[in-house]
């Protein structure tokens, strides 16, 4: 794909508008106060778009249509906590950080506990926040790196780089008042998408009967009230595992406690909060609609088998072309058939139609995941090796199909062939919003919609380095490197901190790889280590017969049961927050009773 001038003249002068902003307003931030905590001068709507840019990221852009596209509205359950959570927190967190005056949110529990609880809690923020940055630098990476075929490298430098300049000049400051801008062009951008999206959809069909479309398709189940924990996303999961999941991001991740610790006063703090609270939830449901309408009109357009159009390029060119021209054959009558019947919905609401419609999708699902097994096959050739010797074994043990060899076999090759259509190198569900945007929108438009995956790529990961360099240069060097420090000496120590963690995030992008989606992963990622910490800042809250030694101990323990219950599946990682908060509080307080610590 080839980009216009006109589209690259809109992406420049919007991302250097936005750093050239930003590194001008913030240039004579000379004083630790200023340069960390913005001045205490942000107002109370600053606050809320930068907590929104911060946890928006290219990955909900790019992810969360793409989450939409293949399953529906029900990834929205996943916000259900957030609201609660900021409640929770203005109430509690937010006196308290307050009153004590800090930096960091883990200055609190060495007033509450000791320094080694403190560097360790903040060391478990540097590990979890510091793999995120480089995702948030990569996500839009990969994927711009394969539709514009710009090597990866260098959009992995360019992006960390354009960071790297205002985040390094200005600090917290000139993370704020960027992430403004960064918020009207993701809002102005997406509005854009979703109304150019209905415009390409049939004359015939109105908003309305999209809806419909998608219903009939099973995409507009936004509420699962099940208890099954095989279920990632429910009503429960989201309300209780997405609760505690928010208390920790917003109430002790300093990548969203320094946007709110920047504020005039308490108040504009607790405004910002809940005004963040009072539109996540819709904001995060009007970007599953745009993938959702996308969907729709791919049911009257023709789509791909896949949306990474190298992958598809390299299975037709294999030894397996042929089979997978014969799949691309069967999504087109699929396709015609699926346009009539869709179309006849629109004019005439019938359950039979509703039917026919959700069985057809089932079947494209099946083509899709076919489609990826010979992706998996043309593209890992040891892969194909391991995969025939298999198959040969379940053939020759056909003729006694009831002993356990046979279906022990089949069900290892039945695995195997999910386990490839799934891989990463053939999932491409993150890359249908930015194959639409490429294909289908107009010249100009175009340019504006990367500015937006690109801004919202900018805006959290220098959050993100900016909370990691604060968390070093205080918590860490700040508490724990013995020599005097003045206002100037501690503002040079954070630039040069946040230069070097500017740089770890490129070098982890530059060595990262894609998930089976992306949001997912960070979500992962964070719930493996926020559980952890939400306990222990609760411990410091309620249960002032806790000591130090017992807390540290207990997180120790607590953190190594966490990453082995992810490792071998115990539960939907939204749990894992619940779960590891619980057992903190539980195992710390065991051992406060039998150790009688200090």
């Amino acid at each position: 794909m080839v980009l216009s001038w006109i589209d690259w003249t809109v992406l420049a002068a919007t991302l250097l508008t936005i750093v050239g902003y930003g590194t001008w307003v913030t240039r004579n931030n000379k004083s630790a106060q200023d340069y960390i905590k913005g001045g205490n001068s942000t107002k109370w709507w600053t606050i809320g778009l930068s907590v929104m840019a911060t946890q928006a990221s290219a990955i909900t852009f790019l992810s969360t249509t793409g989450q939409a596209f293949s399953d529906g509205m029900g990834f929205v359950q996943f916000y259900f906590g957030l609201p609660i959570a900021m409640v929770i927190i203005c109430a509690i967190f937010i006196p308290l950080y307050h009153r004590l005056k800090v930096y960091t949110a883990y200055e609190f529990l060495e007033n509450r506990f000791d320094l080694k609880t403190r560097s360790l809690t903040a060391i478990l923020f540097l590990i979890q926040r510091g793999l995120a940055a480089g995702i948030t630098i990569f996500a839009p990476a990969i994927i711009l790196s394969i539709v514009l075929g710009i090597n990866i490298v260098y959009l992995n430098i360019i992006i960390g780089v354009l960071v790297i300049i205002y985040t390094v000049s200005g600090g917290t400051k000139a993370v704020t008042v960027t992430q403004k801008q960064q918020m009207f062009v993701i809002f102005a951008g997406m509005l854009a998408a979703l109304f150019i999206t209905l415009n390409l959809i049939p004359d015939e069909v109105t908003f309305g009967d999209a809806l419909e479309i998608a219903g009939a398709s099973g995409r507009m189940e936004v509420l699962d009230f099940s208890f099954d924990l095989e279920n990632r996303y429910t009503v429960w999961s989201g309300l209780i595992g997405g609760t505690f999941l928010a208390l920790s991001y917003f109430g002790t991740d300093q990548s969203q406690v320094q946007r709110y610790l920047s504020g005039k006063s308490m108040k504009e703090m607790q405004m910002g909060l809940l005004f963040n609270g009072l539109l996540k939830v819709p904001m995060q449901f009007f970007i599953l609609l745009v993938g959702i309408m996308v969907f729709v009109f791919y049911q009257f357009n023709p789509s791909p088998l896949n949306f990474i159009d190298a992958s598809t390029k390299t299975v037709l060119t294999s030894e397996y072309g042929d089979e997978y021209r014969s799949l691309q054959q069967k999504q087109n009558l699929l396709f015609t058939e699926k346009k009539e019947l869709s179309l006849s919905l629109a004019k005439n609401e019938s359950a039979i139609l509703i039917e026919k419609i959700s069985k057809l999708d089932s079947v494209e699902k099946t083509y899709r995941l076919e489609s990826k097994f010979l992706i998996k096959k043309a593209i890992d050739s040891a892969y194909t090796t391991k995969y025939n010797a298999l198959k040969s074994e379940v053939e020759a043990l056909k003729s006694n199909p009831k002993s356990e060899t046979y279906i022990s076999k089949s069900e290892e090759l039945n695995t195997l062939y999910k386990s490839a259509a799934k891989d990463t190198q053939t999932n491409d569900r993150d890359y249908m919003f930015i194959r639409f945007i490429l294909n289908q929108l107009p010249v100009g438009l175009i340019g504006l919609l990367l500015a937006v995956i690109l801004s919202a790529a900018m805006s959290s990961t220098a959050s993100e380095i900016n909370a990691l360099a604060t968390i070093t240069s205080i918590d860490l060097y700040g508490r724990n490197i013995k020599e005097k420090k003045d206002d100037a000496s501690m503002v040079r120590v954070t630039k040069w901190f946040t230069l070097g963690w500017g740089i770890v995030a490129i070098i982890i992008a530059c060595f990262a790889n894609l998930a089976e989606n992306l949001i997912q992963l960070v979500n992962i990622i964070g719930s493996i280590f926020y559980g952890n910490v939400l306990g222990i800042f609760l411990l410091a809250f309620f249960f002032k017969h806790i000591k130090g030694n017992a807390v540290f101990t207990g997180a120790l323990i607590t953190q190594v049961i966490i990453i082995v219950g992810w490792w071998y599946d115990w539960m939907p990682y939204l749990w894992l927050n619940l779960f590891g908060c619980v057992l903190v509080i539980v195992i710390t307080n065991l051992i406060q009773s039998v150790t009688k610590s200090k």
